[in-house]
């Protein structure tokens, strides 16, 4: 392999969100999801050559990075996005927030899919909307949509938004093109516009397909926003760099009022080179990632088919987002993260951080090191062995 995914980067003291948030040395943090590699050495190599330039003013855009993003879509997921359709911000997060500003007013609804990323949840509510749930159901060790009760949900007039999460973050679900169809033709049938989470969509294994919403049709691609970044698939959340495509003028107008309004309208000027490389010179660290991801995932089923049966995983189609049902240990979600985090220092998602449908479950980050997910295993072992034993 060209690029050692093994190598054990210490990042204690280095201000990282995931590592120093507890301020134990000897916890182990599989929880937030950044990843414990270092980004593909064509970004680090733009990335000097702009620091060492020495000056960090304010940043114009320039459309080499345009060419970069639209470039990217249409050779790997045959997607034609034009320049004018993208709104670059800083994030996803606060791009969604932007949306839905836009596109309702205080006391709409906006359609969520539980469990579903809890960024989703703060987004609506801090816009003064409500939070309107069609839970996915879980059967087989997996996710599939309800169309009925979406559909229900959908037909309320006051629900004006879906926020699709696409790949989905935690179930690891890629939608296939006829559950996006489905699911699209409901939101069309009843006016509410989709936006489209997709910030996941290069983390998707073999035999699975991630599919851009508005790729779909003319008609989804007229009524629909989709949010998109390199930055968990290329480890650069910290650059801050997002991008909003929308066909639709005036849904475009509205939303870039609300990116000023927002103040997230400026970037910085290393999420722009990032971008550059990323997509432009990274995409052969990116598959060998990818690999290396879905061996973690492979050696995380075969350890829990072997030590913790009691514990299915679901499918991972996309993501490296494993979610973990623990149900068998009739114990609150919440309170199973903190007595692991005290007993054995093991970090881990508690599911109803996802909604109320995420009891029961844990999420894991296996974007480290095969040692150190075997370490985190390890201690999951001791954790119920000794407190439940299992």
């Amino acid at each position: 392999m060209k690029y050692d995914f093994d190598e054990i980067i210490p990042r204690r003291n280095t201000c990282s969100y995931k590592w120093d948030s507890a301020e134990d040395k000897d916890v182990l943090p599989m929880w937030v999801a950044d990843m414990d590699f270092r980004t593909a050495p064509v970004i680090i190599n733009r990335l000097q050559q702009r620091v060492s330039h020495g000056i960090f003013g304010y940043t114009r855009v320039p459309e080499e990075y345009y060419q970069a993003v639209t470039a990217w879509f249409e050779r790997r997921h045959a997607w034609r996005i034009e320049r004018q359709w993208m709104i670059y911000t800083s994030g996803v997060v606060p791009a969604i927030s932007a949306v839905i500003k836009a596109l309702t007013v205080p006391g709409d609804k906006v359609l969520v899919q539980t469990p579903v990323y809890n960024c989703f949840f703060s987004s609506i509510r801090n816009n003064g909307c409500e939070i309107i749930s069609s839970p996915l159901v879980y059967a087989n060790n997996t996710y599939r949509m309800d169309f009925d009760d979406f559909e229900r949900k959908a037909s309320d007039p006051k629900t004006k938004v879906f926020l699709l999460c696409n790949p989905h973050n935690p179930a690891g679900r890629v939608w296939t093109r006829e559950e996006l169809m489905r699911v699209g033709d409901i939101c069309l049938r009843h006016n509410v516009t989709v936006v489209s989470d997709e910030i996941h969509c290069e983390l998707v294994y073999r035999g699975h397909e991630y599919i851009p919403f508005a790729s779909i049709s003319e008609r989804f691609l007229h009524r629909s926003v989709t949010c998109i970044s390199p930055s968990k698939s290329f480890n650069m959340a910290g650059l801050q760099i997002a991008n909003i495509v929308v066909y639709d003028e005036g849904m475009r107008c509205k939303i870039d009022k609300a990116i000023n309004i927002n103040e997230v309208c400026d970037v910085n000027p290393f999420g722009v080179e990032a971008t550059i490389a990323a997509y432009t010179e990274g995409e052969d660290w990116l598959v060998q990632l990818l690999d290396y991801l879905k061996g973690n995932y492979d050696c995380m089923k075969d350890f829990c088919l072997k030590y913790l049966p009691e514990f299915p995983l679901t499918v991972l189609e996309g993501t490296y987002l494993v979610w973990m049902d623990c149900s068998c240990l009739n114990t609150p979600s919440e309170e199973l993260e903190n007595r692991m985090l005290k007993d054995v220092k093991l970090w881990l998602n508690a599911g109803t951080m996802y909604g109320k449908e995420g009891e029961g479950f844990m999420r894991w980050n296996i974007a480290c090191p095969r040692s150190v997910m075997l370490d985190g295993l390890k201690r999951f072992c001791d954790f119920v062995r000794s407190e439940y034993s299992l």
